[in-house]
């Protein structure tokens, strides 16, 4: 069921309507009102081209988060494969060792 939350970002009222909880959508718009008012205090911009700027700016962290989380998931990747040949190698000398045993056990009938 879909939530409906009134934010307010730079003195403007907005009503959020999504399936997330209200607090997550408080935390959305304060972030968003955080950065509003970031770019707002740095630039003499109106709030339209303040708007773009934020978004710009939010987007930009979203495609580095993005860009990290995939350098993550490739790292992970390459964690599990060393781990999958590691573990075939130890079950190829245990099987090995499993021989060897019963080569000398063989010897010593």
């Amino acid at each position: 069921m879909a939530n409906r939350v009134s934010i307010t970002i730079c003195g403007e009222d907005y009503t959020f309507v999504a399936e997330e909880s209200a607090s997550y959508m408080q935390k959305v718009g304060s972030y968003v009102g955080d950065k509003m008012a970031e770019v707002l205090n740095s630039a003499k911009v109106g709030r339209t081209d303040a708007a773009v700027l934020t978004a710009a700016n939010i987007t930009d962290e979203l495609f580095k988060a993005q860009a990290v989380a995939e350098q993550l998931r490739a790292q992970i990747k390459g964690y599990l494969d060393e781990a999958n040949r590691a573990q075939a190698e130890v079950s190829e000398l245990k099987r090995e060792i499993f021989r060897l045993q019963q080569r000398q056990d063989n010897r010593h009938k």
